[in-house]
């Protein structure tokens, strides 16, 4: 697997970018893997970001868009603009996440 090194972490990333460990996940790390995709987080990307790691925690894989609409208060709408061109795949890599099996 190819590491990289990301807030001055040596990640191990699968080969679509997203973090094989999300145990070594931390917030500067949400942070630049944000930046990288041209996202700034406010606290509305936060409350997807905890609700997808703490489901992916309780549930054993990383929650798709639907589940997250639904349980996190936050609207499909507004998900596409907070992650826009794939909120699903997005909000799993912020929150270091592997990519949801819900999407292509």
């Amino acid at each position: 697997m190819p590491t990289e090194t990301i807030a001055g972490h040596t990640i191990e990333l699968d080969a679509n970018g997203f973090m094989t460990d999300a145990a070594a996940w931390n917030r500067e790390i949400a942070l630049e893997m944000a930046a990288r995709v041209g996202i700034e987080l406010t606290d509305k990307h936060w409350k997807v970001i905890e609700f997808c790691r703490k489901d992916a925690k309780e549930k054993g894989v990383a929650p798709g868009l639907r589940r997250i609409t639904k349980n996190a208060g936050v609207s499909m709408r507004d998900m596409y603009q907070l992650f826009p061109k794939g909120p699903g795949k997005l909000a799993a890599l912020v929150s270091g996440l592997p990519k949801p099996k819900s999407c292509v």
